[in-house]
């Protein structure tokens, strides 16, 4: 017996792992996981359980993220089909979007798409009726006239005030001109230039008695009136659709509060 703890006491002699200075080699790193044990390990004096309020604090934290945060792990098929055809409207805009730049693939052709731009802004529709309406002699002319600028007011108001709502930027970080800041026209939803083009069009169609191949120019230009402003990059295609949309619908407004001759005599002459 004595043989047998005098070895022990060597053993302990030689295993240096055991001294004072070595201890430290003995635990495991504080970062690291423990390993795991079929058996239950008793609590010692150094395992401190993790402040009480801790795990509340971190629940309250997620609950308080806010939504554009969180990962929808199940999307719905309407949202998937919206984010689809947003990334198609974006991409599509930007490949017709030839002349938003100096360094575009058609710069030398930019000139000539703004100008093609200018003949569907406001300021020269608005200016130019109401030259003619001064100009103009008859009672016919004055009532087409009146209600033209009727409508034309109408649209500047609605632009402006669904791309305040709205306020989408267009496909480039193309700043809006001088024009563009008089008539409020700054956002890119809906195209101011394609609504007005579009009720300018129809309006013509409806009132004027125009020949064939006139009618269809008249179309026409409206189609480019719009295609011109996705061209320099200030518009969508989409903004440019809501644009035609929103101008056959101020037309149809237009035609249902249609003003008389008598009542268009009445605003000259207050005026």
């Amino acid at each position: 017996m004595p043989a047998s703890q005098s070895r022990a006491r060597a053993r302990d002699r030689n295993n240096v792992l055991n001294r004072a200075e070595f201890l430290s080699l003995n635990q495991p790193p504080k970062g690291a996981p423990e390993p795991r044990s079929s058996g239950r390990k008793a609590p010692g004096p150094s395992a401190q359980p993790p402040p009480p309020g801790d795990g509340a604090r971190e629940r309250r934290q997620s609950q308080q993220l806010p939504e554009e945060d969180c990962m929808q792990l199940n999307p719905s098929f309407k949202g998937i089909a919206f984010n689809s055809l947003l990334a198609i409207d974006i991409c599509m805009s930007k490949r017709l979007g030839v002349c938003a730049g100096r360094a575009a693939s058609w710069a030398s052709a930019r000139s000539m798409i703004k100008l093609i731009g200018i003949t569907g802004h406001g300021i020269p529709w608005i200016g130019g009726t109401i030259l003619c309406l001064v100009k103009s002699s008859t009672l016919a002319g004055q009532e087409v006239l009146m209600n033209l600028l009727l409508a034309l007011l109408l649209d500047i108001m609605t632009v402006a005030g669904v791309q305040k709502l709205i306020r989408r930027r267009g496909p480039f970080e193309t700043s809006p001109s001088l024009l563009d800041y008089l008539t409020m026209d700054i956002y890119a939803f809906p195209a101011g230039h394609a609504s007005r083009a579009a009720m300018v069009s129809k309006f013509f169609l409806s009132h004027l008695v125009l020949a064939v191949p006139l009618r269809v120019l008249l179309v026409l230009w409206a189609f480019c009136v719009g295609l011109s402003r996705v061209m320099i990059g200030r518009h969508h295609i989409t903004d440019v659709i809501s644009g035609f949309i929103i101008g056959y619908f101020q037309f149809r407004l237009v035609e249902l509060v249609w003003m008389s001759s008598n009542t268009c005599q009445m605003l000259i002459s207050a005026w």
